[in-house]
């Protein structure tokens, strides 16, 4: 089997960057963030900002990253909810759904060709929303039990909130599966199929795309099985120290895109960083 050297940032073409804890933390930018972004959009990188979250449509994303101080393009975010509308448009063209969820499902399914309603549903569809309904969450028990699929975003079981943590989709799916006994199929980080949905949106090839990210069990697991350059950084949720604990490794290791767009700019003769070492096929 051939064994080849280590890909390295200089060897991508295209990017996908995590969103929280890689670009902004607490709504405020991390420092190299903005100067990444603008450097990817005039030098014409393809690369997509990546987000579980499943609430916000990417006019609504852009605008709070505005805020923040990121100008990211509309066209350059990619949610759950418009990967779990990609999966099922391709899965059941001008299909019928029951959605739980926010204006960023509802608009993604929509524009996906999908009729959404209650009577005789080909899907039951739970994202993330701040107003969780018994209501739904009932009927939603009573579609799937009659034989409506299961579909959820993502399978973060917490969010944040001023006030403390949340309930989250994956919490209220895990209500609906002990009601039915019927397990969701899950679109959003880990599952690979986000990133391979990614891919297609910015018409990419896994070998020469990085993905970065601050969580080792959703994105740097989930471009792995991709088959993409993974790059942890270090301003999230996965400390240097936690590494260790995790039977997969990252491709790279940075503290933060500051120091990966120094590196882009610095050009191949830059030191190498730390990586896992040689791939084989």
């Amino acid at each position: 089997m051939a064994i080849h050297e280590p890909r390295s940032v200089h060897d991508i073409e295209c990017w996908l960057t995590d969103m929280d804890g890689v670009l902004v933390h607490e709504n405020q930018a991390i420092p190299g963030a903005a100067e990444m972004i603008a450097h990817w959009v005039s030098t014409g990188k393809r690369f997509l900002v990546l987000t579980n979250n499943s609430i916000y449509t990417p006019r609504d994303l852009r605008a709070r990253l505005l805020s923040s101080g990121l100008d990211v393009p509309e066209e350059n975010i990619w949610t759950s909810a418009m990967a779990t509308a990609e999966f099922l448009r391709r899965q059941r063209p001008g299909g019928r759904a029951f959605v739980i969820g926010e204006a960023g499902l509802t608009t993604a399914l929509h524009d996906a060709g999908f009729i959404l309603t209650d009577q005789d549903p080909d899907y039951v569809v739970l994202g993330e929303t701040r107003t969780y309904s018994f209501e739904a969450i009932t009927r939603a028990i009573r579609l799937i039990a009659a034989g409506a699929r299961f579909i959820t975003t993502n399978p973060d079981a917490t969010g944040p909130s001023p006030e403390g943590l949340l309930p989250a989709t994956g919490s209220v799916a895990a209500l609906i599966t002990q009601a039915t006994r019927r397990e969701p199929y899950v679109v959003g980080k880990p599952n690979p199929m986000m990133f391979r949905s990614a891919l297609n949106r910015i018409d990419a090839h896994s070998e020469t795309t990085a993905m970065i990210g601050d969580r080792m069990d959703t994105d740097i697991i989930a471009g792995m099985e991709a088959g993409l350059l993974t790059l942890l950084v270090h301003t999230g949720i996965t400390k240097p120290g936690d590494v260790a604990s995790f039977p997969f490794r990252p491709d790279l290791e940075r503290s933060s895109v500051a120091d990966i767009f120094n590196e882009l700019l610095q050009g191949p003769e830059a030191a190498p960083g730390k990586a896992s070492g040689p791939h084989e096929d």
